[in-house]
């Protein structure tokens, strides 16, 4: 109890002679500390708010108007035309009696200036906004920009030459247009040909146009209408209805997870690796904060991307409801929570509004290693309440934690800035069977043992006992670029910048005083531990049912891709398209996930990556047509990608527009047998890239062991994959496949293999009259994958 004694700053005690006051001016000292930490953060927003409210002008601008006013003035010119005499005119009465004449005047035009200051920024502000909403320069051809282009990108720079905070741009960000309805209607049905038969194709055609005729124009008119108040149209929607609303388990199914070095690990000392790793995120916590991160843009411009999604990244929690969950922000943190062994601990990461060193939290992760106490009955396995199903856990939650010591220790897991598992398993890229324990590697982050993860925290880290050190992610607050910026700057700064000493201990002083973790206390009645073990028992079936394999791709990456002058993210797809078509016999609906952060809160939207010129290609290449003409129909297959993407990106998609129509007819009480089948149809073959955003954060040339696996997502469908991928570097691409035992036709180490084996066919068939030589190698290195 002695940190409890700590915490007291004063005490007293009523006496015959009166009362008699004790303080504890060491306690004292750390209030009055951390409430300057406090006042320090508000100041920070307050300027921080002035600043991104003013730009892409700048506050000391207001000095400059103002002189340039009084300047005018003096030289006997009046810049408002009369506007300066008509406000002293309209002074309050009291400041005539009170100011001179002459103070009257200055009065008057600092108020001029400083309307027509605001003004100003209002222009500059609505002509960064029209900048930011062309679009066509996505469209030009590599090497052919048009003159339009040229001057728009030098108007953009000269307005975003002030360097911009994190959230600068949100105003001037253009919201997300609604597509003409014939348009996605047409570009739907195009996406659709290739897997439809022609009787199959022409009732589809007919249902789209009935569709269009009737219920369609009047469902739109409400999407517009919701368009001009709401700041995305999309974005709330889906949120809600394909994320919170899911009464399924998010373990697995919605959930996500993000992977260590391939190669290394800084250091094999488990509370070392989690104090660097702890350290790091809250440097990227009090970056977020004070809005030093600089804003993403698209690669290789200077366009910005939307960063709301950075808002609810720390102290969020979903927490679960009977008819749809809710996702709850808190401002500020100062503890994070800890598991092991079937604990729970609360870790204080700031002292008297000092982050505490990452040796310090090292010493604090240490002591919770070797605590010896043993869990409360019911307390193990309690966060399996987070991986089974969510209507169970809401009832559970609303009569047994809602109160009590229940609800305190409760609070503090939802409230914590993130959750940090310390795992007693040993993962990673080791032993005589590698690829295999990359695999288990997988699962292990994805799932663990359902109970030692809590699903419902924005993102939570695990920590295993050789100092590898995984990331589990809940999806419904951002998607997956959003936490990858997040990881590799965490990644980064624990290997590059806090590094550790050579007996792999973390740097930095150590105050031994600090008081013990907080063992957090629970009274967990029978009833809640029956619906624990159902719960488990849920959680535990999905995540046995789960096929993972992960493997690098080491043959070729994206220098060689590019030599050939092709989109490395194009002729992945492409090869995807030819994996599936070989393992499964024919073509699917293909889900390709791209961002629209172009647009204010802008989320993703779907690429139907299974195209006409993809199945035609494939189809030619399985035939063994002749090179050339392979070539030439995978050029076309490719562009048409490219297309698809640049569409997606710019708003002119698919599948966000008929879901906000589904959404729009079901609050009318409408049905639509169109909509109904359109999003009925399952996505077999689910995809998606995790880029590389910080490249300049690892130093590969010098550093080449320090690689990035990646992460991955469970499948989609049952009978499906899930396929996840970055490009690594010049010469590697690491892939993540899931799918399901329960499904006799999907196997992942198969698909892993068809993956390879496809991406080796089609880097033959485009460089046999580029290099033979290397034409050569590659059939070799293909034909040892049948």
């Amino acid at each position: 109890m002695a940190e409890a004694h700590q915490a007291v700053a004063f005490q007293f005690t009523i006496t015959p002679e009166g009362i008699d006051l004790q303080l504890s001016y060491q306690a004292l000292n750390l209030i009055l500390r951390s409430g300057v930490r406090s006042w320090k953060k508000r100041v920070s927003r307050m300027r921080n708010g002035v600043i991104k409210g003013v730009y892409p002008a700048s506050p000391s601008s207001w000095l400059f108007v103002v002189i340039a006013i009084l300047a005018t003035m003096y030289m006997r010119s009046d810049p408002s035309m009369g506007l300066i005499t008509k406000i002293q005119q309209h002074l309050p009465l009291s400041l005539h009696v009170s100011l001179s004449s002459q103070g009257q005047t200055m009065l008057s035009a600092l108020l001029f200036s400083t309307l027509l200051w605001l003004s100003l920024i209002l222009a500059l502000r609505f002509c960064l906004k029209l900048l930011l909403s062309y679009h066509q320069w996505m469209f030009e051809q590599h090497g052919r920009v048009s003159n339009t282009t040229k001057i728009w990108v030098t108007l953009l720079r000269l307005l975003s030459s002030r360097k911009p905070l994190l959230y600068s741009y949100q105003t001037s960000l253009p919201h997300l247009p609604v597509p003409v309805i014939k348009e996605t209607l047409n570009r739907y049905l195009l996406s659709a040909r290739p897997l439809l038969t022609d009787e199959g194709y022409e009732r589809m055609t007919k249902l789209a146009a009935q569709f269009e005729n009737n219920l369609g124009n009047r469902l739109q008119r409400y999407l517009k209408l919701k368009a001009l108040w709401a700041t995305n149209y999309v974005s709330d929607w889906w949120e809600e209805y394909i994320y919170l609303r899911s009464r399924g388990p998010i373990m697995v199914n919605s959930n996500y997870y993000g992977m260590d070095f391939l190669y290394v690990s800084p250091t094999s000392v488990q509370a070392a690796r989690a104090g660097n790793t702890i350290t790091a995120l809250l440097l990227y916590r009090r970056k977020v904060n004070r809005e030093e991160l600089k804003p993403s843009r698209v690669p290789g411009t200077v366009i910005p991307l939307c960063a709301a999604q950075c808002e609810r990244m720390f102290n969020t929690t979903r927490t679960p409801g009977e008819e749809t969950d809710v996702l709850q922000h808190w401002q500020d943190s100062e503890f994070i929570a800890v598991y092991h062994r079937g604990r729970y601990f609360r870790l204080w990461v700031y002292r008297a509004g000092r982050l505490l060193s990452p040796r310090e939290i090292e010493l604090q992760i240490q002591r919770i290693l070797e605590d010896q106490s043993v869990p409360l009955p019911g307390e193990e396995k309690l966060g399996a309440l987070t991986a089974g199903d969510r209507v169970p856990w809401a009832k559970i939650r609303k009569q047994y934690f809602s109160s009590g010591i229940n609800k305190r220790s409760l609070d503090i897991i939802e409230r914590s800035a993130f959750f940090v598992t310390l795992d007693d398993e040993e993962q990673g890229m080791k032993g005589d069977d590698p690829v295999g324990n990359l695999d288990r590697y997988a699962k292990s982050i994805l799932h663990g043992k359902c109970y030692d993860r809590w699903f419902d925290k924005s993102f939570s880290i695990v920590i295993y006992k050789n100092g590898k050190s995984g990331l589990n992610a809940e999806h419904s607050w951002a998607d997956a670029p959003t936490v990858a910026h997040l990881w590799e700057y965490t990644l980064a700064t624990d290997a590059f910048q806090l590094g550790y000493t050579e007996d792999g201990h973390c740097k930095g002083d150590v105050d031994r005083s600090l008081p013990l973790p907080q063992k957090l206390t629970w009274d967990i009645p029978s009833e809640v531990q029956a619906q624990v073990s159902v719960s488990l028992a849920v959680a535990q079936a999905l995540a046995d049912d789960v096929d993972c394999h992960v493997f690098p791709f080491r043959e070729f990456g994206k220098g060689q891709i590019k030599k050939l002058r092709v989109s490395p993210d194009a002729l992945i797809q492409i090869g995807l398209q030819l994996a599936y078509y070989r393992d499964r016999g024919g073509f699917c609906l293909t889900y390709e996930a791209s961002m629209t952060r172009l647009f204010r809160e802008g989320r993703t939207e779907t690429v139907r990556s299974c195209s006409n010129e993809s199945c035609a290609f494939v189809k030619a290449l399985e035939a063994g047509e002749a090179g050339e003409q392979c070539r030439h129909l995978f050029r076309q297959a490719s562009e048409r990608h490219q297309n698809l993407y640049r569409m997606a990106m710019t708003g002119a998609g698919i599948d966000r527009h008929l879901f906000c129509l589904y959404v729009v007819s079901k609050y009318l009480g409408v049905d639509s047998p169109f909509l109904k089948e359109v999003l009925s149809e399952p996505w077999r073959l689910s995809t998606s890239q995790t880029p590389v955003q910080q490249m300049e954060l690892f130093d590969l040339k010098n550093n080449p062991e320090f690689i990035s696996l990646g992460g991955g997502f469970g499948p989609v469908a049952d009978d499906g994959y899930g396929v996840s991928y970055i490009i690594v570097g010049e010469e590697m691409i690491n892939f993540h496949v899931s799918s399901k035992h329960s499904c006799s036709e999907t196997d992942s180490h198969r698909f892993g293999r068809q993956i390879t084996k496809a991406m080796l066919d089609i880097m033959t068939v485009l460089s046999a009259d580029a290099k033979p030589s290397s034409s050569s190698k590659i059939q070799t290195q293909s034909k040892k994958q049948l």
